[in-house]
């Protein structure tokens, strides 16, 4: 208990940026993707460390913690500056407050108001908890470690998990089952009958509806096959919230996704069992708490930020070595032809 309220006080003393780094970093130079910024924004804090390149082990938990409590604020800020340049509409700066959580500075600083419900914050607060770390096996992780060995500071290596995470094969995934959603409901009028929407996930499949990608977003997992507890975790909390927010056909309709896909898929592919997976319904929350779409693969980051920071330190107090994986080209052999033989395309 006593460490625990030792690290939620030394986050609470790192929550501010430094002074007009949200004008000069922020704000000067917006992107239209929060999760660039997000990136360069950590490389610019590398800046206002007098010890940047210090690799000790006490120095990078210091780099941490650091950069773990200041991307809520630097997520928030980067959104605003992209509204105001890219979307024309007004804007708001919050600082973040003093003996709050981390989800309720994200809804405090997110809303003109700074109101939130209790049980908003503990519901994006059990997202946060759920998307902060997957085990080393996942892209973003793995890429944290790589760069880590190469014996690189702390700022390059989380951000360069930011980089592999911003990919929409890896965090992008909510957002697909959000659009995925929006076209159901467009196309099925009846969610309550099963009939209606198997048959729809069946044109899903053969890739005649949806984005045509033959993809049902938010079902299969590589590591998980039989459930994910996150998700079961998520379905449990967000219910309540969804009904009382005027999501209930929304998450109604998801549940009919989760329960259908998997005879679908065997029917179809005659493919091993398959769950629903942590996505399926963190973007529905996401848009009961009225977080912008923009927004949801950047809270993966910033969930996921502590779980680079323990890998990274895994990797550096475990591993003496740099990762240098070996690959072979898979391509057959042609003959060499001469540059005066080759014609102009």
């Amino acid at each position: 208990q006593t460490d625990l309220e030792n690290f939620t006080a030394l986050l609470a003393n790192q929550r501010h940026l430094p002074p007009r780094f949200t004008e000069d970093i922020l704000m000067k130079a917006p992107s239209r993707s929060i999760m660039n910024k997000l990136q360069t924004a950590v490389l610019s804090l590398y800046s206002y460390d007098d010890n940047p390149d210090d690799t000790s082990m006490e120095n990078v938990l210091a780099q941490s913690l650091s950069i773990i409590a200041k991307l809520p604020a630097i997520m928030v800020a980067g959104y605003q500056a992209k509204r105001r340049v890219y979307d024309n509409e007004s804007y708001f700066i919050h600082s973040p407050y003093h003996g709050i959580s981390t989800a309720e500075n994200i809804l405090s600083m997110l809303r003109i108001d700074r109101k939130y419900t209790r049980e908003e914050a503990l519901l994006l607060d059990k997202c946060l908890i759920l998307h902060a770390e997957h085990g080393g096996g996942n892209n973003s992780t793995f890429t944290t470690h790589v760069v880590t060995s190469s014996g690189t500071d702390t700022y390059s290596a989380i951000a360069a998990g930011i980089g592999s995470l911003k990919g929409p094969r890896h965090g992008g995934a909510n957002i697909s089952v959000v659009k995925m959603l929006d076209d159901m409901k467009e196309n099925i009028r009846d969610y309550a009958d099963d009939d209606e929407v198997a048959n729809y996930l069946r044109k899903i499949l053969k890739k005649e509806a949806g984005d045509r990608s033959g993809l049902i977003y938010g079902m299969g997992h590589a590591v998980y096959t039989k459930s994910d507890p996150r998700a079961k975790i998520l379905k449990t909390n967000a219910k309540s919230l969804a009904i009382e927010k005027g999501y209930g056909e929304d998450f109604r309709l998801l549940d009919a996704v989760e329960r259908l896909t998997p005879e679908l898929m065997s029917e179809k592919r005659n493919a091993l069992t398959v769950c629903a997976n942590v996505d399926l319904y963190s973007g529905l929350i996401y848009r009961i708490l009225s977080i912008p779409p923009e927004m949801f693969t950047p809270l993966f980051a910033v969930a996921r930020t502590a779980g680079w920071c323990a890998h990274r330190m895994e990797e550096m107090s475990t591993c003496r070595k740099i990762i240098r994986p070996a690959y072979r080209a898979n391509l057959d052999e042609i003959a060499y032809l001469p540059l005066n033989c080759r014609k102009e395309n």
